[in-house]
């Protein structure tokens, strides 16, 4: 009984804790969101204002589509700079559990999470969001179609663009974290190249224009985010390595000396 007690004292602990952490991040984020308010204007007038968007006239087709999607730039941007908050918070929450290695690893990669998420989504805007929306534009006109667009379909054509590439722009920072604590190795990566290569190119096509162009210019940097991620997995992997010589020798000459 006494022992179904304790379990239970400690499952709520961890329920408390979370709900602490859940807390914490969602303070941040309405703090931050304040602040995204304050910025959303000029990124709203500088998205509208690109050579894309200038093409086409974008409609309201509700009351509430302007301050809706001037909130959502702000909830975007809130989300963006709260991410290495809720990544530190979410290995404050795990790290308890964790082997020492583990915790080492999870904090060292936090800031480049960050850091390669600002790439891809740049990647993906300046890009690919180009190619896309020029095919699909020079479609509609060739077809003799009148375009009519609201700022909802023109907005959510751009997220669903930037989020998936922005996500991708993750593998190098997980493969690195996965090999550091032994879950993947680059001999596993290489035997894998011939699935990952043909996942990167299904997503860079169904992401992009049906042309060879537009597919090869998204596909071949995933292809070569890939191998950069083998490379430091190598990398990793290699000074594992010297780190498991190290402590062999180590415990060798220690049982000598005994």
């Amino acid at each position: 009984m006494s022992k179904k007690r304790e379990d239970a004292m400690s499952l709520f602990e961890h329920l408390g804790e979370l709900r602490r952490r859940i807390i914490y991040i969602l303070v941040v984020l309405v703090v931050m969101m304040v602040g995204g308010l304050l910025v959303a204007e000029p990124i709203f007038s500088y998205i509208i204002s690109t050579k894309e968007a200038s093409q086409i006239t974008l409609h309201a087709f509700s009351l509430w589509d302007a301050i809706g999607y001037y909130m959502k730039i702000a909830f975007v941007v809130a989300l963006v700079v709260t991410l290495p908050f809720t990544l530190y918070q979410l290995w404050a929450f795990v790290s308890p559990g964790l082997r020492e290695v583990e915790r080492k690893a999870t904090l060292r990669y936090i800031p480049f999470v960050f850091v390669m998420f600002v790439i891809g989504l740049a990647f993906a805007y300046f890009v690919v969001f180009p190619l896309a929306f020029n095919f699909t534009t020079n479609m509609t006109r060739h077809l003799g179609l009148q375009e009519t667009y609201g700022i909802s379909q023109y907005f959510s054509f751009l997220l669903n663009i930037l989020i998936p590439i922005s996500l991708l722009f993750e593998l190098p920072i997980v493969i690195m974290f996965l090999t550091r604590i032994r879950i993947l190795n680059p001999k596993r990566l290489r035997k894998m190249r011939r699935v990952a290569y043909f996942v990167l190119i299904f997503i860079g096509v169904t992401i992009t224009p049906p042309d060879l162009v537009s597919d090869s210019l998204v596909a071949i940097p995933l292809i070569l985010l890939y191998e950069f991620s083998v490379f430091l997995s190598t990398a990793v992997y290699r000074k594992q390595l010297e780190e498991d010589r190290a402590w062999e020798e180590e415990f060798d000459k220690g049982a000598l000396e005994r």
